[in-house]
């Protein structure tokens, strides 16, 4: 059978001692949201739209996250660990921030145009889905294997949420979907953050117990 082909049967795969593939597919991840970044980003302020630009920063805390996953695969538990809480209180701090924006927005009464948001939308659940495939073997690794999974998942949910707003927004005229769809996004963030931090510091409560026993 192919590495990508894990049954119940087989072990969870562990950033203990990473396969050339895993590191391949967490390039390939980061180059794909840096540059989803720079779009949504762009199309974000572009159509006005308050769940793009939650997107953008989303695709670029998932590139960073990226990045710090490639750093630490090999060490130790602890230090694997330790990088997935980190993460999980940058995805926590990620949906406080996507509220905040929201309610802003709210209050400005602001309508953001639907046919950039849709494309876009698009454009995004394309790349995030294929990253999530990419990453579908390894959901079942250690905390921070599972928060670059969540990450991927989130994602794709997030931009069927976004063209669902779009639709939502030229339909009613309004920027009510828009804002309902970031805060959904926001509150996402704020369950996989609990999500991923629970875990890491439990694996570091393990890794911590045989020490404090000598």
């Amino acid at each position: 059978m192919s590495e990508s082909c894990c049954s119940h049967g087989c072990a969870a795969p562990t950033a203990a001692d990473p396969s050339p593939r895993y590191r391949r597919v967490l390039w390939i991840a980061l180059i794909i949201n840096a540059a989803m970044f720079a779009v949504e980003l762009a199309g974000g302020l572009q159509s006005g739209s308050v769940s793009l630009l939650a997107d953008s920063v989303d695709f670029f805390g998932d590139a960073a996250n990226y990045g710090i996953s490639l750093l630490v695969l090999g060490m130790a538990l602890t230090w694997r660990a330790r990088a997935a809480l980190f993460k999980g209180l940058t995805m926590g701090a990620f949906g406080v921030f996507v509220l905040v924006k929201a309610l802003w927005s709210a209050a400005a009464g602001a309508v953001p145009e639907p046919t950039t948001m849709g494309a876009i939308g698009l454009l995004a659940l394309v790349a995030n889905v294929s990253v999530a495939v990419m990453l579908y073997a390894w959901r079942e690794g250690d905390a921070n294997m599972r928060s670059v999974w969540l990450c991927s998942r989130n994602d794709a949910i997030g931009n069927i949420a976004v063209m669902a707003a779009a639709l939502g927004v030229f339909g009613t005229g309004s920027g009510w979907p828009d804002l309902a769809v970031a805060a959904v996004m926001g509150l996402l963030a704020l369950t996989a953050a609990h999500s991923v931090v629970e875990q890491a510091n439990a694996e570091l409560r393990r890794e911590a117990a045989p020490r404090a026993l000598t």
